[in-house]
């Protein structure tokens, strides 16, 4: 596949890393299909409703002032429409240079393209 369709995939990474940063669930969750899953340890979360609620919980608490950025390691699309990409993510918070070993993740994502924007359908992430 083309480089721009690869573009166009990993700008959905660059919106989610950036809704976090700003601590917004909601734009955080638009970038998921509305039954999109998610699967890490302690966590299952079903639907876009679902992980807007998480996020808004996490951002207000644990997770709040911390950055998530992601780093694409493969991406491989099974159709023009249809890509599952490997990341390596992790969570950083306020006056740390790097993230601790534990929250280190790998990351397997399934996205699929909705008219013009791609978007999460799943994604399940595991200790790196």
């Amino acid at each position: 596949m083309s480089s721009e369709l690869e573009h166009a995939v990993l700008a959905t990474f660059t919106t989610m890393s950036d809704a976090w940063a700003r601590m917004d669930a909601v734009r955080f969750a638009a970038c998921y299909a509305d039954d999109a899953t998610v699967i890490g340890p302690g966590i299952y979360l079903r639907g876009k409703d679902d992980i807007d609620r998480s996020m808004a919980a996490g951002f207000a608490g644990p997770l709040k002032g911390s950055l998530r950025p992601h780093s694409a390691r493969s991406v491989r699309f099974l159709s023009a429409d249809t890509a599952v990409v490997v990341t390596e993510s992790a969570t950083i918070f306020p006056g740390e240079a790097e993230p601790l070993p534990d929250r280190q993740h790998l990351v397997t994502w399934v996205l699929t393209r909705h008219d013009d924007r791609w978007l999460v359908e799943a994604n399940h992430m595991c200790q790196a």
